[in-house]
């Protein structure tokens, strides 16, 4: 998987070094210098949350001091709007700042001048959090799969899922390594009110979700038939190199 970092720092110098110190084949940074520049990040990965694209943001590493503005403006429209992470920076090591800071919604802050090794530790342990707190997402080796924000993917490619591949997805991951009974996964999917719901439905959504997420349709891995009884999710165990 790869998490997207928003760096907004006015220094260029620091910026660039935040950056090399960070992107790697799980992190991808997004640079901006000013507040203004910031906002409109913001406010695109807002827009294109719902629709699984790269624009969306796991974390913002904040200067307190910009151009056009303070970070505290910055972090009030973001929590007003979304509880990303937030890691501020700054060059004033006054406690009143730190306590602002984090009254206005930071998770973690760090003072200029600072070793970038500690940073990428604190970013690290910042994203581990957001992943564990949060249960809508779902993580193995070749898996991630955000349900709140609509986001799913496959080594680290973007896959589309219909309502109903959604629902039956998060049914089997909430579950994993338990089968569930055809019946009970055509009742919780299928929630529209309909009388009676045609068993070949569910039939029709595996064999799409399958055909979506297996890397053989003959051979399921992931996404396993009990015979008799219904269908379990065994979670991957290990990442596939693709040339």
């Amino acid at each position: 998987m790869q998490w997207n970092l928003l760096v907004i720092e006015d220094d260029k110098a620091l910026s660039d070094g935040i950056r090399l110190a960070l992107q790697d084949a799980q992190h991808r940074i997004v640079q901006a210098e000013t507040l203004h520049a910031g906002k409109c990040c913001l406010e695109k990965m807002i827009e294109t949350s719902g629709r699984g694209e790269q624009e969306r943001i796991d974390l913002v590493i904040l200067d307190l001091n910009l151009p056009d503005g303070s970070g505290y403006d910055f972090l009030k429209t973001c929590r007003s709007q979304s509880d990303i992470p937030v890691l501020m920076l700054t060059a004033n090591d006054l406690e009143i700042n730190e306590v602002i800071g984090f009254e206005l919604g930071a998770n973690d802050y760090v003072t200029k001048p600072f070793h970038l090794a500690v940073l990428r530790a604190r970013i690290q342990n910042l994203l581990r959090m957001t992943a564990k707190e949060d249960k809508s997402v779902y993580e193995d080796a070749r898996f991630r799969f955000d349900f709140a924000k609509l986001y799913y993917q496959k080594d680290g490619q973007t896959v589309v899922l219909s309502n109903t591949e959604q629902k039956l997805l998060k049914l089997l991951v909430d579950n994993q390594k338990t089968t569930l009974s055809r019946q009970m996964l055509i009742d919780r999917v299928w929630t529209d009110g309909a009388e009676y719901v045609d068993e070949n439905a569910l039939s029709v959504a595996i064999s799409r979700l399958r055909n979506k997420l297996e890397d053989t349709l003959s051979r399921p891995m992931f996404i396993q038939n009990v015979y008799g009884i219904g269908y379990v999710w065994q979670p991957a165990k290990e990442k596939t190199w693709r040339g």
